[in-house]
């Protein structure tokens, strides 16, 4: 068996954060975001997995490199032009006869893949959908299935009256098993969309397709920056529980420095006595100067934050530089590299 991730998007959702880093390999956690979605692969016994890419891909490939370090096989697709998902997908696997288990490139989750595929035997369908229950289905694809789990409809992105008219909430979480027949509904090297596409002629031609709801797993589309950091503050609280994330000891904390249980500091980290850490995820080679204070934030790499700074529900890139007393309040976003002056509020 064969698994894709479709990686291949700009990110534009996320900016100004993956100006310089493209999406996939993001920090969560001080991670590279797409190690996670190898993982969950990986325990399902999928080790040959393709990367579709299309931005920034050398600098994908440089940090992933041949997945041997990770226990799995990666290779690297490149799309010559922008192909949509299902034109990503046929161009990647375009004479692969093989079950396919595609995921989305920014859906954290601790799904149980190898379920999803018994389910997908046991159906003897082509085309199977993940789906996830959300409060909002408007932003989504909107799915419903019957009884037995077989998809009877599907709706990209509705309008909030036509979601309400549908009188359901189950929306396509980005996870899908694929047999090589719907390979056959897909014009080769053109753009073409799953969701607008191919699931509507899979309905069509009533083509065995089946949907199976996630339920206690933990789904999340990490997108958007408001996204990014609520899925840091689910792994602070304990809300995914599926990832081995060990804590490092590899970082000059003063004594006199404050740092909650939660908190995940980097390694080769400097914080000075009165930090006060709540909270938060500090990347690799930070350097905290006296008396700053961070707390619900996610800081990247190699930033350094002067005394007496305020950082609160922010996200702050690589190698930012925040001036003393500054202070960066709630729902901040800052990209790599910049710099505040001295008492600045942003």
């Amino acid at each position: 068996m064969q698994a894709l991730i479709l990686a291949g998007g700009k990110g534009t959702r996320l900016r100004p954060l993956t100006v310089y880093t493209p999406k996939p390999i993001v920090p969560v956690v001080n991670r590279p975001f797409l190690l996670y979605q190898i993982e969950v692969l990986r325990r399902a016994g999928i080790t040959d997995i393709t990367l579709s890419l299309s931005y920034q891909p050398d600098k994908i490939q440089q940090i992933l490199g041949n997945g041997s370090e990770h226990g799995v096989t990666l290779r690297y697709i490149t799309e010559p032009s922008p192909l949509g998902t299902a034109g990503a997908y046929k161009f990647a696997m375009d004479g692969v006869n093989e079950t396919t288990v595609v995921f989305n490139g920014d859906i954290l989750t601790d799904i149980d893949i190898a379920k999803l595929v018994e389910f997908h035997k046991e159906k003897g369908a082509d085309a199977t959908i993940s789906l996830v229950r959300v409060d909002d289905p408007t932003r989504y694809g909107l799915a419903e299935a019957d009884s037995d789990g077989r998809v009877v409809r599907f709706v990209e992105k509705p309008k909030a009256g036509e979601a309400d008219a549908f009188d359901i909430n189950t929306i396509n979480a980005g996870i899908y098993i694929l047999e090589p027949t719907i390979m056959d509904l897909i014009p080769k090297d053109s753009n073409a969309s799953f969701e607008y596409d191919v699931f509507p002629a899979i309905l069509d031609k009533n083509i065995p397709f089946f949907a199976s709801v996630m339920d206690k797993e933990y789904w999340r589309d990490i997108g958007t920056p408001a996204n990014y950091l609520s899925a840091h503050h689910d792994f602070l609280s304990g809300k995914i529980t599926e990832f081995d994330l060990e804590k490092t000891n590899a970082s000059d904390v003063a004594t006199r420095a404050e740092i909650d249980k939660t908190s995940f500091i980097g390694e080769g980290c400097v914080i000075k006595p009165g930090v006060r850490i709540v909270n938060s995820v500090i990347g690799n080679g930070v350097h905290i100067e006296e008396k700053a204070v961070i707390e619900n934030s996610v800081i990247w790499s190699h930033t350094r934050i002067s005394t007496a700074a305020e950082i609160r529900g922010a996200v702050v890139g690589r190698s930012c530089h925040i001036g003393r007393n500054a202070v960066v309040a709630e729902g901040s976003v800052l990209g790599d590299k910049t710099t505040l002056t001295d008492y600045t509020k942003v």
